[in-house]
């Protein structure tokens, strides 16, 4: 469980890249103060479960199996992160490459 509130994001942003190579579940939970409430502390910027009691294991497994569907197996989300539109500098130096490849093309024979 990964906080979406941490400061600096650096911090964890990695974590989802990580969780999906080896895939583990994992989910962003709303605040850092929750997964404290969770390990008794005031703030916590991830959380790893481990060890689960067997009466508390099939309903982990729901858990993970809604998890995976909604974070690790959801790749299209995350190829989406910039939207894909470039600045006006980087527009104009790619326009200006192009029209020096189409005059190359044009002069050799």
């Amino acid at each position: 469980m990964i906080a979406h509130d941490v400061d600096p994001i650096e911090i964890v942003m990695w974590l989802p890249s990580l969780c999906r190579k080896l895939e583990i579940p994992y989910c962003i939970v709303k605040s850092k103060s929750r997964l404290g409430q969770l390990v008794d502390k005031k703030t916590s910027s991830a959380v790893a479960l481990t060890e689960v009691r067997k009466e508390d294991q099939q309903r982990l497994d729901q858990i993970v199996s809604v998890v995976k569907a909604a974070f690790n197996d959801n790749v299209g989300d995350s190829k989406k992160w910039g939207g894909g539109k470039m600045g006006m500098k980087t527009e104009a130096v790619i326009r200006r490459r192009e029209k020096a490849v189409q005059r190359e093309n044009k002069v050799k024979p």
